[in-house]
């Protein structure tokens, strides 16, 4: 538990406690980081501040004992059966808890930390096995489109997806796999993940398991609740709106934040999103605008690529009336967080400085 293995060489815990800590074979700004984040970690203190992903509002700063990461490590490990020595693949950002989670399973597991720059292709410059790697959608997507890449991205035995939905299509893409595919559930309140959902194979499920020690319940606004005390003091109530099976899985349904009240009628925004992700290829984003009549109106940001008229057909065709966008507004881009999540609060300003009309085709930029 005091030392790492990066890129084949072991480090003590002495050598990132010292002022000039060790320079990594092809040195860049994001081993530097890597550096950074060892010499906090293997700090004397017992605490660590980690700052959430910013998806539905300002980055906030959370306080954790590096006792619940290594637990949450351990819980990981344990569950996927990864063995001492092994590679794990270090290719999400540093400041968030997912980036920060990689190298602590690799302290934890004594596992070989692989380390490429956070990219939309994270496999580019790969050559050797890796065993275990963590990404998000974009990324894997990003794999699928480059041979080399797409062959790589097969010979990892065991890939967790996190940062948000899947999309079904990329689901689908992946699932003759032969590897090991998980989608994850967690946020950096929960200290990452406390739930996978396997996505290829005889083993895909459309439900997320608890991992062990994990357990949920639905708060009286039927938003999930967790109890995971090796890795949380106290019960987690999120805001994402779920149903529990009698078998103890849970789907998520959505965020009660993207509930809009539109005419009296609640619609959940992600529930529009994953009615019309199969039939839209390109990025986009449901949100709402306050409306005289209706009180909150939806709206369906697209980008220029698009078009609004076929945007328009598809959501007659695949959405029931009243879930119907109101107006579609074409955007430069979606507004993404820096994990690659829709950035919900900036895509809501975004429709709100448009202004649409009630009815209209709207550009903005």
């Amino acid at each position: 538990m005091k030392q790492i293995t990066i890129e084949g060489i072991r480090y003590q815990q002495e050598a990132f406690i010292q002022e000039n800590p060790p320079t990594f074979a092809g040195q860049s700004p994001f081993h530097c980081q890597l550096a950074s984040f060892l010499k906090e970690w293997f700090s004397p203190s017992p605490m660590l501040t980690l700052f959430t992903s910013g998806s539905t509002g300002e980055p906030k700063a959370i306080t954790v004992r590096k006792e619940q990461m290594m637990q949450s490590a351990a819980i990981t490990c344990d569950y996927l059966k990864l063995k001492a020595g092994e590679t794990a693949l270090l290719c999400l950002p540093l400041e968030y808890i997912a980036g920060k989670m990689m190298v602590v399973r690799a302290i934890y597991g004594g596992l070989n930390l692989l380390v490429a720059e956070p990219s939309g292709h994270p496999l580019e410059g790969i050559s050797r096995q890796v065993d275990f790697a963590a990404m998000v959608s974009l990324q894997v997507y990003n794999s699928l489109q480059r041979e080399d890449d797409k062959k790589q991205l097969k010979h990892i035995d065991k890939l967790l997806i996190g940062g948000g939905v899947i999309d079904p299509n990329l689901e689908e893409a992946l699932k003759d796999y032969p590897n090991a595919i998980y989608s994850t559930y967690g946020m950096t309140e929960t200290v990452s993940h406390i739930a996978l959902r396997r996505i290829n194979g005889k083993d895909a499920d459309n439900c997320y398991t608890p991992l062990p020690g994990v357990s949920v319940r639905l708060s009286e606004e039927q938003t999930l609740v967790i109890n995971a005390p090796r890795v949380v003091d106290i019960p987690v109530i999120t805001n994402d709106i779920a149903e529990i099976m009698i078998d103890g899985t849970f789907r998520i349904l959505g965020r009660k934040d993207n509930v809009v009240n539109s005419g009296g009628i609640k619609i959940q925004i992600e529930a529009i999103e994953a009615a019309l992700r199969p039939h839209i290829g390109y990025p986009f984003a449901v949100t709402s605008v306050p409306d005289p009549k209706l009180g909150e109106a939806l709206v369906l940001l697209i980008t220029p690529a698009s078009d609004p008229a076929t945007a328009h057909e598809i959501c007659s065709q695949h959405l029931p009336r009243l879930e119907q966008p109101k107006h579609i507004i074409v955007v430069k881009q979606i507004p993404l967080t820096r994990s690659g999540k829709t950035n919900r609060k900036a895509a809501k300003k975004m429709a709100s400085e448009q202004s649409p009309m009630p009815g209209n085709f709207s550009r903005k930029g």
